[in-house]
């Protein structure tokens, strides 16, 4: 069907919008449904103040302090989460005593900082920055981090992560699945504690030991199509339009039941002066959005650096900060890593998140935009 058209509006989503009108994306389906384009004669993110729960938040990780930070014994702490995704920031600085097995989820780990090795039931794998691991659920692995500054992002999810349906484009766009690294198997060299080789079990959220007199990783050879897998931010090349902007659907990295991961890299900006160079405002209808900040100058945002997070729940508009949308036509391109989530049903902030919250983010698009504390 045509879309219906009233009013002043722009013949094209994202460009040659009506003089002095700003554009909000309103659809189903995160970006992936039935859309209608309104065209505000002010930014929909010029409120002067909330009432209840519902707001955006940010949050600085890097002032959480998990267990495993200073305990090599400890484990990670969770910041946000709903019923079938958990979010978790490890900040491990000695390698795992132990080996861990997660029985509550598939785990997609991403390294922000740190190197070292994942010891695993298929063999190891050489970790670095920008790594994306990913781990099924129930797989005995070991971090073996050789840096002490580490920061591992985990996202825990009650289904698998898949490669997403890349259609029209290609099995070879976005990364070339060829980038894919896996492990061969290889005996650890990993001697335990007292002649004794424990494995911490993950379930319901409480930990329960298994201890073994040998090295449980003892498997010397491996087939089939479930392992753990890794790619590197490097490697994702992002698809591209040098005449509108493109949705955030367009740079999804995995899919799992509940939430699609995308990873936004540098790319060259539009280069019609009539298009959209930002990400353009939208109300989240069917999807909360958290975005985690890696590298780079995130121009679509004001005061935000690596290592901090935001998270914009249904309902509440968001788009760009005022200074980006003034300086849109200063860039030629962006130069920011992040990695996106969209969670099908509401992420709630957990407790150990709140005590890093910047609280008055939300007034961070008026025009005297407020600062992180």
């Amino acid at each position: 069907m045509y879309p219906l058209k009233k009013g002043k509006f722009a013949p094209q989503a994202h460009v040659g919008l009506p003089e002095g009108s700003y554009e909000e994306e309103h659809g189903r389906k995160g970006f992936f449904g039935k859309t209608a384009h309104l065209y505000h004669s002010h930014p929909p993110t010029d409120w002067i103040r909330f009432e209840g729960k519902l707001r955006p938040h940010c949050l600085d990780l890097n002032k959480l302090e998990p267990a495993d930070l200073k305990d090599p014994d400890g484990a990670p702490v969770a910041f946000l989460g709903n019923q079938e995704i958990r979010l978790y920031v490890s900040r491990r600085s000695k390698p795992m005593p132990f080996y861990y097995r997660n029985a509550d989820g598939d785990e997609l780990i991403f390294v922000h900082r740190g190197e070292g090795t994942i010891e695993t039931d298929f063999g190891p794998l050489e970790f670095e920055r920008g790594d994306y691991i990913v781990v099924p659920q129930a797989v005995t692995y070991r971090l073996v981090p050789r840096s002490e500054d580490n920061f591992f992002l985990i996202i825990q999810s009650h289904g698998e992560f898949e490669q997403p349906d890349k259609g029209l484009i290609g099995q070879t766009s976005l990364y070339d699945p060829g980038v894919i690294v896996t492990p061969e198997p290889s005996t650890p060299s990993f001697q335990g504690r007292n002649s004794e080789w424990e494995v911490r079990i993950k379930c319901e959220d409480e930990f329960s030991k298994v201890f073994y007199p040998f090295n449980p990783l003892d498997v010397i050879g491996w087939k089939g199509d479930l392992t753990v897998w890794k790619i590197n931010l490097r490697d994702i090349r992002p698809v591209m339009s040098h005449r509108a902007h493109l949705p955030p659907s367009a740079h999804s990295t995995f899919v799992t039941p509940g939430a699609i991961v995308c990873s936004f890299v540098p790319r060259p900006l539009e280069q019609d002066p009539d298009a959209l160079r930002v990400p353009f405002y939208h109300r989240n209808t069917d999807y909360d959005e958290f975005i985690f900040y890696h590298d780079g100058d995130f121009f679509s945002r004001d005061n935000i650096r690596a290592g901090m997070c935001t998270m914009h729940p249904r309902g509440i508009h968001h788009g760009p900060h005022p200074k980006a949308l003034a300086n849109q036509h200063k860039k030629t391109q962006t130069d920011e890593y992040a990695v996106m989530l969209d969670g099908l049903n509401p992420i709630h902030v957990l407790p150990a998140g709140e005590q890093v919250e910047w609280k008055e983010y939300w007034a961070s698009w008026s025009p005297a935009p407020q600062t992180a504390k």
